[in-house]
C-alpha cells in the first residue's frame, strides 16, 4: 500500500511530537504492508513562499535514521488554500516532487471560490489532491463530480469509512458512486491506518477497489499519471452498508 496523506514528520505540527512516537507507527504501517508514506505536515498558502522546506529535509533525515527501512518516506505538505491565487508552482510543495499537490479547505466548509481555486490550480500544471472533502460543510455529490471534472484528486481518510455520522454516510456514499481516488490514513501519531479500511472493502467484497483506492491510484499520481476511476460498489452493497450503520 502507498499512503499520501500523514503527520509523522515529528516536532513541527498538530501530529507526533517526536521520532519515538512516529518510529512505532512506521514500524506497524511496514507489518500492514505500507510500503511508501508521503510525509504532509500542515501549511498555509499564504505562507507557502516561506515553507520550511530545509527544517523538514533535517527532520526527514533524522527520522529516516531512526525508522525501519520500509516504508519509504517522501515529504510533501497539505496545505491549506487560505490565500486564493497564491503561487504554489515551487517543487518543494509537492508530494515526492510531483506535480500532486494535496490541498485542503478550513475546517468550517467549501470556501467561496472553492471550484474556481482548484481550477487553477489544475490549470497551472499541477495536480490538485484535495484531502478529505468528506469533512466540509457544505460538500454535496454534485461538487465532487464537478472538481473531478476539473482533474481533481479526491482523497478520503480510511477510518471515515468505519464511522458514524454525516462525514462517514457522505464518504461512503462517494464509494458507491466512484467518487473516491485514493485512500490515505491522515495519521496524527495515532492509531489511524490504511490496513483497516482495507481489511473492510475486503470483507465486502471490494477487492478491486482496495487496489486502486490504497496503492495503484497513489503509485500513478506520485508517477504524474492520472489516477484510474474506481468502479462503484457492486449493487446493493451500499444497502448492505447502510444496514450495518443502521441506516435504511
Amino acid at each position: 500500500m502507498i499512503d499520501i496523506h500523514s503527520h509523522l514528520l515529528p516536532g513541527v505540527d498538530d501530529g507526533s511530537p517526536s521520532i519515538d512516537v512516529s518510529v512505532p507507527v512506521l514500524e506497524r504501517f511496514a507489518a500492514d504492508g505500507v510500503t511508501r508514506l508521503v510525509l504532509t505536515p500542515h501549511l498555509n498558502a499564504s505562507q507557502a513562499a516561506n515553507a520550511p522546506y530545509a527544517l523538514h529535509l533535517e527532520r526527514l533525515s533524522a527520522l529516516r535514521a531512526a525508522a525501519p527501512a520500509q516504508p519509504e518516506l517522501l515529504l510533501g505538505w497539505e496545505i491549506m488554500l487560505d490565500a486564493p491565487g497564491t503561487d504554489l508552482s515551487s517543487m518543494d510543495l509537492t508530494l515526492g516532487r510531483s506535480r500532486a499537490l494535496l490541498v485542503e479547505f478550513a475546517i468550517g466548509g467549501v470556501p467561496p471560490g472553492a471550484t474556481a481555486e482548484l481550477r487553477r490550480i489544475a490549470r497551472s500544471g499541477r495536480t490538485p489532491i484535495l484531502a478529505h472533502p468528506e469533512r466540509y460543510f457544505g460538500c454535496t455529490l454534485a461538487l465532487v463530480r464537478e472538481w473531478r471534472a476539473l482533474g481533481v484528486v479526491i482523497q478520503t481518510d480510511a477510518a471515515v469509512l468505519m464511522g458514524r455520522g454525516v462525514p462517514a454516510e457522505l464518504a461512503r456514499t462517494m464509494l458507491a458512486e466512484g467518487l473516491i481516488d485514493i485512500l490515505a490514513s491522515d495519521n496524527h501519531g495515532d492509531r489511524r491506518s490504511l490496513a483497516s479500511a482495507r481489511d473492510w472493502l475486503l470483507e465486502r467484497g471490494g477487492e478491486e477497489q482496495v487496489v486502486l483506492l490504497t496503492h495503484r491510484n497513489a503509485d500513478l499520481v506520485l508517477g504524474d499519471e492520472d489516477p484510474i476511476p474506481v468502479p462503484p460498489l457492486r449493487p446493493g452493497m451500499l444497502g448492505r452498508v447502510k444496514r450495518l450503520f443502521g441506516r435504511s
